[in-house]
């Protein structure tokens, strides 16, 4: 009896630990879809459909977005035609069901293969997507077995909606096939360029009082307006305001000389000699004291801002004693910058060839090309120095509110070449552990992570050498989140979508 207990408690356990195999029938409960996706200049949709039958009512759920910035259609009439042959039925919407979404029921009218067409009209233009390679079944078996065998492996996938991806920054590119030649990739130092800045200089000796409190660094000042004044008044040597006097006093001696003898000169009481001598010494009298007057008054020196811009340093401090010559301020517009770097010698052969470059800003890695900031190449060195065995090069670009003069920047030399290269944007691409991965789209809803063997950057882009090809679409923005969502798990393939 004892035996006949043990066998059965046996059996039991086996059954209790032998696995169920819930593959085979997890997805009987779940009807096979068509996933249609077309694209044109302004405009992605993506459509998740019913098999199409002769005779039977076919959902089509239709997300739309803009190509620009890959956000939901919010407004606009859309049509759809299923054209099989010559025969057609449609459908319009005058607004979509959801956002982004219009939900369209067909029931075809012929058997065969056709073409679903989407007509889009909206206050921003109008446009046209196509679908080829449509094919309607007479019975729905036939229908569900072609939508089975046309469904994508899984395998390594993640799935992120559009719903979702509406709510973000998103965007798809395919890589592009272009010249990708030799890449120097540097720092350089940010300067005023030469007429954007300028520096102020004393023109005598004194002490050097503000006019204002606050001329202080950054401070925005504009032409001809007043910064300083220069006083010596009080000094036993090169007293400005004793010179300034003395000016003033000859001048009007002179003046009064000069008008008494061209009165005396018409009598011939005195000679033209002597009147030219006369002259003379009021014109130099004259000119002396306009320079005084002009740059001098009983206070000083005043001294006023060449040009508009900003304060970009202060050399002196006020009440400080300054010589004629001593730099006092430099004003600076921050409009145009020079870009100074230096590059191994190893790239001497390549320099004569740069036409372009990248630069990415330090403070917020943000990027611009050399077009962009409206910049140019200016001058590249031809040799080393004995302190710096570096070689020189210096570019030119506008400041778009981003750089700061006596900061730095990383450089991306760009060569001419007749080499191309297929190149996809550097927020495409994904590191994780050493190795490097994009997020290829198999639908607009479902992604493929994929390892990728890189190449050189020329900061914006970088070459692929192996991974993918020129005709996939991959994820250029929002990658990082997408890789978020497979971390969190897999999402419900389903999720936002009602039917």
């Amino acid at each position: 009896m004892k035996i006949i207990v043990f066998m059965c408690l046996a059996i039991a356990l086996m059954v209790a630990c032998t696995p169920v195999n819930k593959d085979s029938h997890s997805d009987h409960g779940e009807e096979a879809k068509l996933y249609l996706t077309s694209y044109s200049d302004l405009m992605e949709v993506f459509a998740e459909a019913d098999p199409l039958v002769k005779g039977k009512n076919s959902g089509i759920l239709s997300h739309f977005s803009w190509l620009k910035d890959f956000s939901a259609l919010t407004n606009g009439e859309v049509t759809i035609s299923l054209i099989v042959g010559n025969k057609g039925i449609r459908q319009t919407l005058s607004a979509p069901t959801r956002k982004g979404i219009y939900s369209f029921t067909l029931q075809p009218e012929v058997t065969g293969e056709g073409q679903i067409i989407f007509d889009i009209n909206t206050p921003e233009g109008k446009t046209q997507l196509i679908v080829k390679g449509v094919r309607v079944f007479d019975s729905e078996s036939e229908a569900a077995k072609d939508a089975e065998k046309m469904q994508a492996s899984k395998t390594n996938t993640i799935v992120f909606t559009k719903e979702q991806t509406w709510k973000i920054e998103f965007a798809t590119e395919q890589p592009v096939i272009e010249p990708f030649g030799q890449v120097i990739k540097t720092s350089a130092q940010v300067q005023s360029a030469q007429g954007d800045e300028v520096i102020v200089s004393a023109k005598a000796n004194g002490i050097l009082i503000f006019t204002s409190e606050n001329i202080l660094e950054g401070k925005n000042v504009g032409n001809g307006q007043n910064l300083f004044t220069i006083s010596s008044s009080g000094m036993a040597e090169n007293n400005s305001a004793v010179r300034y006097a003395e000016a003033q006093n000859n001048y009007e001696r002179t003046k009064a000389d000069y008008d008494r003898q061209k009165e005396l000169a018409k009598d011939k009481i005195v000679s033209e000699k002597e009147l030219q001598k006369t002259k003379n010494d009021f014109e130099n009298a004259k000119a002396v004291y306009d320079n005084f007057n002009k740059n001098f008054s009983a206070a000083g020196q005043s001294v006023s801002s060449p040009m508009s811009g900003f304060v970009k340093q202060l050399f002196v401090k006020n009440g400080q004693y300054v010589e004629a010559g001593q730099p006092i301020v430099s004003i600076s517009q921050n409009k145009t910058l020079l870009l100074k770097a230096d590059v191994q010698q190893k790239y001497a052969p390549f320099l004569s060839s740069i036409n372009s470059a990248n630069i990415k800003t330090i403070q917020d890695s943000k990027t611009y090309s050399l077009e962009q900031l409206n910049g140019k190449i200016l001058s590249y060195g031809r040799n080393a120095n004995t302190d710096n065995y570096l070689i020189p090069v210096s570019l030119q670009i506008d400041n778009k509110g981003c750089f700061i003069s006596g900061g730095y920047v990383e450089l991306f030399l760009k060569t001419i070449t007749n080499t191309n290269a297929l190149t996809i944007p550097n927020s495409a691409i994904i590191e994780d552990q050493g190795s490097f991965f994009v997020f290829s789209q198999i639908n607009p809803e479902l992604f493929e992570k994929k390892e990728i063997k890189i190449g050189s950057t020329d900061g914006l882009k970088t070459e692929i050498i192996s991974g993918i090809s020129k005709n996939e679409r991959v994820v250029t923005k929002g990658a990082i989140l997408i890789k978020l969502a497979q971390a969190t798990g897999s999402l419900d393939a389903h999720s936002g979508h009602n039917h």
